[in-house]
């Protein structure tokens, strides 16, 4: 697919982090770009920057998200891309022993439910509905309709100590990404996905000098957390390379998550 201003895209979790990257870089190759997101102040700021349109929403929300649709493609017309990088993690063992009174406790279920909904759920609720309203779209000169993009994560398949919610959540969205393109590959719509390793955003700034210190040094080459405009890189070449389709790739300087 050619990025230019007759592509429209939207982004879930697209105001700030990863999100932000890959709407600024579609953004920068003409791309009109819809950021859905729950942060209004960063996601207005954005959308005007970019000039393209801010949609409050709630990927765990049916009606929410039927209704940012609704609104992002009255502002910049029917997206041939979707980008999902809306998500959210937490640490907590499957179940434990508390070091001082040796209570025993296990794993909230709303919380696991929580992560759940809105990684793995509000990502295919997204990619549902995008795709069904790519199929009222005639195909491109190579018959390409649509790209759907997902965000999972290293954890996907090397989870640490903490991450079973969070680890369940990403490797579904891997175990999707192969059926949902051959889903859609009548339609001329392809499916990927991006599992990123250890990068450097707003969360990871907030750390201690000497925590990203070792969190850098412990990616093989090169030494050091991932870039968002690399994670955006990615993200543009598996939109624009038509033969990728189906795939979820790895983002992580060769990095293997220890159990800690």
């Amino acid at each position: 697919m050619k990025l230019d201003d007759s592509i429209s895209a939207v982004v879930t979790g697209g105001a700030s982090g990863l999100g932000e990257a890959a709407a600024r870089r579609l953004a920068a190759s003409g791309v009109r770009v819809a950021i859905f997101d729950l942060n209004e102040e960063c996601g207005e700021a954005l959308a005007r920057e970019l000039g393209g349109v801010f949609c409050r929403t709630d990927v765990t929300s049916e009606d929410g998200v039927d209704a940012a649709f609704a609104r992002s493609r009255e502002a910049i017309g029917q997206e041939r891309i979707l980008f999902n990088c809306a998500g959210i993690g937490s640490a907590n063992k499957t179940a434990s022993r508390a070091k001082d009174s040796g209570e025993i406790s296990h794993h909230p279920l709303p919380e696991f439910e929580k992560i759940l909904q809105i990684n793995l759920i509000g990502s295919f609720r997204c990619a549902a509905k995008s795709a069904a309203g790519m199929l009222t779209l005639e195909p491109l000169t190579d018959g390409e309709r649509g790209v759907i993009l997902h965000t999972a994560s290293v954890a996907a398949q090397d989870g640490q100590i903490g991450q079973t919610a969070y680890s369940a959540s990403k490797a579904g969205i891997v175990g999707m990404t192969l059926p949902m393109a051959r889903d859609l590959m009548n339609e001329g719509i392809r499916v990927n996905t991006i599992m990123p390793g250890i990068f450097d955003t707003p969360l990871m700034q907030g750390l201690p000098d000497n925590v990203k210190e070792a969190l850098s040094a412990s990616v093989p080459f090169p030494k050091r957390l991932g870039l968002p405009a690399e994670f955006a890189q990615l993200a543009e070449t598996m939109v624009t390379n038509g033969y990728l389709n189906g795939e979820s790739v790895r983002l992580d300087g060769a990095i293997r998550m220890a159990p800690r």
